[in-house]
């Protein structure tokens, strides 16, 4: 039984030991580990505090980027329709002014077709009326050139008058 019960002494002796090493560790070690504990935890609170404020401005800069990319793509948007709406106004007008150059060159062309035609009927007519002359002068001369034919066809255009 002596063993389970501790002696008088020897637990005065400890507790004499312990209260020493406390008043020891108390003066000398215990507010430099306590010093270091409240540096530690001034400096978790610190990571804690600056990791919250990276993590806000990683929210912001994400919500910047995400608006900027908005305004990039409406620009796009908008780039692309004026574009757009510049080359169908480039065709348009090429258009209109291609036709207006073929109606331009038709009515020339008509025109110029319309000159000829008449040139050439001019022409004609000058032809027909020299070869009308020429033929009428023949066909007067061989009628003219025998007396008796002459007065012949003087009679009958005498007859042709009083019938008029």
């Amino acid at each position: 039984m002596d063993l389970l019960q501790p002696a008088l002494g020897l637990f005065f002796i400890s507790l004499l030991i312990f209260i020493i090493v406390f008043l020891i560790l108390k003066k000398f070690a215990w507010k430099p580990i306590l010093s270091t504990l409240k540096e530690r935890e001034d400096s978790i609170t610190d990571s804690i505090a600056t990791a919250e404020r990276v993590k806000e401005e990683m929210a912001q800069m994400k919500a910047e980027h995400e608006h900027v990319l908005a305004e990039a793509k409406a620009e796009r948007s908008l780039i692309l329709k004026e574009a757009k709406e510049a080359k169908e106004k480039i065709i348009s007008e090429a258009k209109a002014q291609a036709q207006a150059e073929a109606k331009k060159i038709i009515q020339d062309a008509s025109v110029a077709i319309e000159n000829q035609k008449m040139a050439a009927l001019t022409e004609v007519k000058n032809q027909v009326g020299t070869l009308v002359i020429e033929v009428a002068e023949k066909v007067l001369r061989k009628e003219l050139s025998d007396k008796q034919n002459q007065e012949a066809y003087i009679k009958q255009l005498a007859q042709e008058i009083k019938m008029n």
